[in-house]
């Protein structure tokens, strides 16, 4: 018998609408759930693509972290036990829709487990925090201010204004010259 109650399940991501763009809507995604059901002979019966889910973006008013699901990913989905239309297309308090209740059509994907080993990550361990990045790691704000009782760079180019400011340090037009110029004595 093919189950009608939907509670939580395992799903794997088949497409999500937002890649990290900021939208006023955070996004939704179209899953399979990895579970068969089984009918009465016992064979399995695959579910179908559920469409419209939306996900969870860890957010607390206008700030976020902003990790959004990618095809293929593996994570959790749960089950509203009414119609949840209403609230997804106003963002307000409402009647649900229809009697339907714990449907899949009423999912909420809640984030990832059983995924890959991640290339890119923000990682809290006994020992500090670790910021990786697969690419360019950018800081965009009014004023950063860095306090440390050491603060280290290693870089194979190290620039200022476009100056580049590295081991060795070069300006067009600057001769070299006999005198001090490593600050007062």
């Amino acid at each position: 018998m093919l189950s009608k109650i939907q509670t939580a399940t395992l799903v794997k991501i088949i497409s999500c609408t937002n890649t990290g763009d900021i939208n006023d809507v955070v996004g939704f995604v179209d899953v399979q759930p990895l579970v068969n059901q089984i009918d009465g002979l016992g064979n399995a019966v695959p579910h179908t693509t559920v469409f419209n889910i939306p996900y969870f973006r860890m957010q607390g008013g206008k700030n976020a972290v902003i990790i959004d699901p990618e095809r293929d990913d593996i994570g959790i989905c749960v089950f509203a036990n009414r119609d949840i239309s209403k609230i997804k297309n106003t963002k307000a308090q409402g009647n649900p829709d229809s009697y339907r209740q714990f449907s899949f059509s009423d999912g909420l994907y809640i984030g990832g487990v059983l995924n890959a080993i991640p290339k890119q990550y923000v990682q809290f361990n006994s020992t500090g925090i670790n910021i990786v990045s697969k690419g360019v790691l950018d800081f965009k704000s009014v004023s950063v201010n860095i306090v440390a009782d050491t603060f280290n760079v290693n870089a194979t180019t190290f620039t200022h204004n476009n100056v580049n400011i590295g081991a060795t340090h070069h300006h067009s037009g600057v001769q070299t010259g006999t005198g001090n110029t490593g600050g007062p004595s």
